[in-house]
């Protein structure tokens, strides 16, 4: 087997076409606008923040066949109940990474015991006797009951993770490369790895966001970046089998998942600034509320309206349909909990 080395100094070799440089400059662009609209303390962020928390730990847990109710979900996010079965301890372990990383991201050095750490926490609620420990035995990637990928051995697991961190530090500290071209081949790495018997997934999408906020970029405290990740979730795993045909040869092409990140990043980036621009304008709540309705492919629930305007409260949305409706703009579909609305 080769000796597998991680060396980003290479990366200012990586083929960035055109696509890519755009949008390297439109994620700065963007990023310049979002900063001044948070130094304005006149909106209200705490509705984002609440709404990428639930979407974020439903997503990334949902990637990988782990799901609870809307109702449930919302209840362990607020920490109003507690976990009664595994799917809700693997999300509640999940919660509480995230709101580490939201919150003390600057003091979380990227080195083994961190990640380990992490990992344990991940698990905090689960009896797992992995859970905050590297891969005892080799494990491999399968998909459809075919193997897709074989990560690296155990055995080398803790110098690979080791070698991977300080490869990355350095090239941080080095200013040589873009964060958002080291990130994303940070990542692929971690996962050719594949360091845990469990949860490689999901530590790999709170890496993405420990990494990112360090580096400067806030956006997933406000816009789920899980989400949208499960939303082109065939092309997240098209791009990371592409780039990681030759990796243990030292000769991967980072450039697909790279292009991929670089898309999910620039169209959360996208969101926001929509957000933004819709509570600047201050557009009437029932004119928000047909808008997505007629912007929708189907009939949309009332919870499927508020988690898609998080600007406005439950009330509003539930009296500006009423509004809708008497103004016979919208009709109602289905009764009870199967109703849903849609625009005329």
């Amino acid at each position: 087997m080769a000796v597998k080395k991680f060396n980003y100094q290479n990366l200012n070799k990586l083929d960035l076409d055109y696509d890519l440089l755009n949008s390297l400059t439109k994620i700065h662009e963007f990023k310049g606008k979002e900063e001044l609209y948070l130094a304005d303390k006149s909106y209200e962020f705490d509705r984002l923040k609440n709404l990428a928390m639930i979407q974020s730990t439903e997503a990334s847990n949902r990637i990988e066949g782990i799901s609870t109710t809307d109702a449930r979900l919302k209840q362990l996010i607020a920490d109003k109940t507690t976990p009664i079965n595994r799917d809700e301890e693997e999300i509640a372990g999940y919660r509480d990474v995230l709101k580490l990383i939201h919150e003390d991201y600057q003091y979380l050095e990227l080195n083994r015991n961190n990640i380990l750490a992490l990992h344990k926490k991940l698990y905090e609620y689960s009896p797992q006797n992995f859970r905050g420990k590297f891969k005892a035995n080799d494990n491999v990637i399968t998909e459809n009951e075919k193997i897709r990928f074989r990560p690296a051995p155990a055995y080398l697991t803790p110098m690979l993770i080791d070698d991977l961190c300080n490869e990355y530090k350095q090239a941080i500290q080095q200013e040589k490369v873009d964060p958002l071209i080291l990130i994303p081949c940070f990542i692929l790495d971690f996962l050719s790895i594949h360091p845990f018997t469990d949860g490689n997934g999901r530590m790999s999408r709170l890496l993405t966001m420990l990494l990112m906020y360090q580096s400067g970029y806030v956006i997933g405290k406000y816009i789920s970046i899980e989400h949208l990740i499960e939303k082109t979730k065939s092309t997240y795993y098209e791009s990371l089998d592409a780039s990681s045909v030759g990796w243990f040869d030292n000769v991967q092409d980072y450039t697909p998942f790279v292009r991929y990140f670089l898309g999910v990043i620039l169209r959360a980036n996208e969101e926001l600034i929509e957000r933004f621009e819709l509570m600047r304008h201050s557009i009437s709540s029932a004119d928000r509320v047909i808008s997505e309705l007629h912007k929708a492919l189907q009939p949309l629930s009332r919870a499927e309206l508020e988690m898609s305007l998080p600007a406005i409260s439950q009330r509003t949305i539930e009296r500006a349909l009423a509004k809708l409706q008497k103004e016979n703009k919208i009709e109602k579909v289905g009764q009870g909990r199967s109703t849903r609305y849609r625009g005329k």
